[in-house]
């Protein structure tokens, strides 16, 4: 339960949040009811920042990229990092990164990427003969000396590592897939796009030059973005990386120059085109992005790598099981704002008279008073309890003194739900509202297709369990199965309904974080014993952390700042995954890893992409 999610005395809300709620007052209110006065009773809690839709640039291990001025190709980038991530996740990036990649899988990178970077030069040389600004040609000219230096440096890496410069080696497919694509864009053949003739008009050859740019922005992007990323997770205090050189260049204030450049680029030659020709280049933009995380994947690894998780697992030997809680984990409102909006709607006004014949009710305007005192005070003792639970100092991690210090909270979450039941506010609640309004209720960006991806793997022994605090295990079935997802376990609490009208009483069945870690270990024991189990568990409040810190893998989604302090007090550590898999990358030397529970680590991420990549791979 989190009644703290109601009432607060300045709402803030996002704007999905409000998308959801208005959506859910319309279809309730098409239903034949009274009129009422819109009333948000619930403090809409701010989702965690999505990579795919948040408008930053914030990365991955929480450092701020290279600030990039709104425009064409910094939307692109915004709306397309998702790929960004899955191919910072590549077992090629990784291992390089960790600087354990073998000596001939950089080799041959090196070759398919001098390959590429030939088509890249003469893409721009393309272009500039397009360019009809004066301007706009001296800039891709200066690109494409860019890209010869680039050249120039993987020349010198050739001699570095004993590259035959003589012996070009065969092309991958990954790679011949990339250089058609960019350099039929920049001969005017467009997927989709009528023939451009012979580029007679100034026009014509611009668009050409736009179309072209749109598919080598990203690339640009994309290894500067990888660039600052490795760089970060480099141990300064270490002098042998054996691929410092290549991180260091891609990260360097020149290519971080040159990528703002070819971004500025695109953005001119885009302002004169219209609506469905920029629908073009966004087209271009993405393919571009999906080709460069086929180019990683293509690449040779001789060693084991932590990602994919899934990469390598027999199925006959091993299951994988997920476990996930629900609310601001899986959905960007919490669940019960949502039913106290429904409560609300649906409820009658004081001067209306209720027959004899239906469960008794409070009017809207009690109901909203009562929603305000129930919060105001789960607020303020939630709080309390937290503090209570807390330390004088921080600790080395000791999950027995954690779970003992839990069983507090466990036992005010009861009191609340308690106070919840006995105050009448759930009565009267229509099933049929209930399911309406899960399947019209907003998950996190890649949340649905995470677990639409595990349950349509036929090849993946893996099964899901939501464990939620959630008061009505309907509204959650109902939002994943408007996703397709029937299969999913849910775990959690029950409204009772008779004849389709909630009396107001709750089945408890998960209240607390000893709940949830009991419904944990009996999943576990329910399965045989003839696959070794690996477990992960995904949420993002401190109801969650027992689980979390059971699981093999631990991963917070969020930052949630009672789930920090209350875990970093107790000797837990809150690692980023992709710095946190680089580093175990390093340490597992290429053996298979062992990953195991109660090691006192978790690992924080800042969108389902993260992991979505991890965990299955692109």
């Amino acid at each position: 339960m989190r009644l703290l999610l109601f009432i607060p005395p300045n709402p803030i809300k996002t704007s999905s949040s409000l998308y959801f709620l208005n959506s859910l007052r319309s279809n309730l209110t098409k239903r034949a009811l009274p009129t009422r006065r819109s009333f948000i009773p619930a403090r809409m809690a701010i989702p965690p920042r999505s990579i795919a839709s948040a408008p930053s640039c914030t990365t991955t291990s929480g450092r701020s990229n290279i600030n990039i001025e709104e425009g064409l190709a910094s939307k692109f980038w915004i709306k397309f990092r998702r790929e960004s991530v899955f191919a910072m996740y590549t077992p090629f990036v990784i291992s390089l990164a960790s600087g354990t990649l073998k000596i001939d899988s950089f080799r041959h990178y090196i070759s398919q990427d001098s390959h590429f970077l030939k088509s890249f030069a003469h893409a721009f040389e393309l272009a500039e003969e397009c360019a009809d600004d004066d301007e706009a040609k001296i800039a891709i000219s200066e690109l494409r000396k860019g890209v010869l230096e680039e050249l120039k440096m993987h020349n010198s890496f050739v001699q570095e590592w004993g590259i035959d410069p003589g012996k070009e080696g065969t092309i991958n497919s990954a790679t011949v897939k990339y250089t058609d694509f960019l350099l039929a864009t920049a001969s005017g053949k467009v997927e989709g796009v009528k023939g451009l003739g012979k580029l007679a008009t100034p026009f014509e050859r611009t668009k050409v030059a736009a179309y072209t740019l749109g598919a080598m922005t990203p690339c640009m992007r994309l290894y500067s973005f990888l660039g600052k990323e490795l760089q970060a997770v480099l141990d300064p205090e270490e002098d042998g990386h054996p691929y410092k050189k290549w991180i260091d260049s891609y990260s360097s204030e020149s290519f971080q120059a040159s990528a703002l450049q070819t971004e500025d680029l695109l953005d001119k030659l885009s302002v004169s085109l219209t609506g469905e020709e920029l629908d073009i280049i966004e087209k271009l933009y993405h393919q571009a992005m999906k080709l460069e995380i086929e180019f990683f994947l293509a690449q040779p690894i001789a060693q084991t790598t932590l990602a994919p998780l899934t990469k390598g697992r027999n199925p006959e030997d091993d299951r994988l099981v997920i476990f996930s809680d629900f609310d601001l984990t899986c959905t960007v409102v919490d669940s019960s704002a949502i039913l106290a909006e429904i409560a609300i709607l649906t409820a009658p006004k004081s001067d209306v008279v209720q027959p004899e014949t239906q469960i008794a009710r409070m009017s809207s305007a009690d109901l909203r008073n009562t929603w305000g005192l129930l919060s105001g005070q789960y607020t303020e003792e939630y709080e309390q309890c937290i503090e209570s639970i807390m330390p004088s100092a921080k600790v080395e991690f000791n999950y027995e003194a954690l779970c003992k210090a839990l069983e507090q909270l466990s036992d005010f979450e009861r009191r609340a739900n308690s106070r919840v039941i006995d105050s009448g506010v759930l009565k009267g609640l229509n099933l049929e509202d209930v399911k309406r309004a899960g399947e019209r209720l907003i998950l996190q960006d890649g949340c649905t297709g995470f677990f639409q991806k595990i349950v349509k793997n036929e090849n993946l022994n893996a099964n899901v369990h939501v464990l939620s605090y959630c008061w009505c295990g309907d509204l959650i079935r109902s939002a994943f199965s408007s996703g397709g997802l029937d299969a999913l376990n849910i775990h959690a609490n029950e409204l009772i309904f008779e004849e389709s009208i909630s009396t107001g009483e709750i089945v408890k069945k998960v209240e607390s974080p000893m709940d949830k870690a009991q419904a944990f270990n009996d999943i576990l024991k329910n399965y045989s014993s003839d696959r070794k189990n690996l477990t992960v568990y995904i949420g993002d409040s401190v109801g969650d952390l027992l689980c979390l810190l059971q699981a093999d893998i631990g991963i917070v989604v969020g930052s949630s700042a009672s789930l920090r302090s209350v875990g970093s007090q107790y000797g837990v550590s809150f690692v980023p995954l992709f710095p946190g898999l680089v580093r175990k990358q390093k340490e597992s030397d290429g053996e298979s890893p062992n990953w195991k529970g109660l090691s006192g680590i978790l690992y924080t991420v800042s969108s389902w992409s993260e992991i979505h990549a991890f965990i299955l791979g692109w």
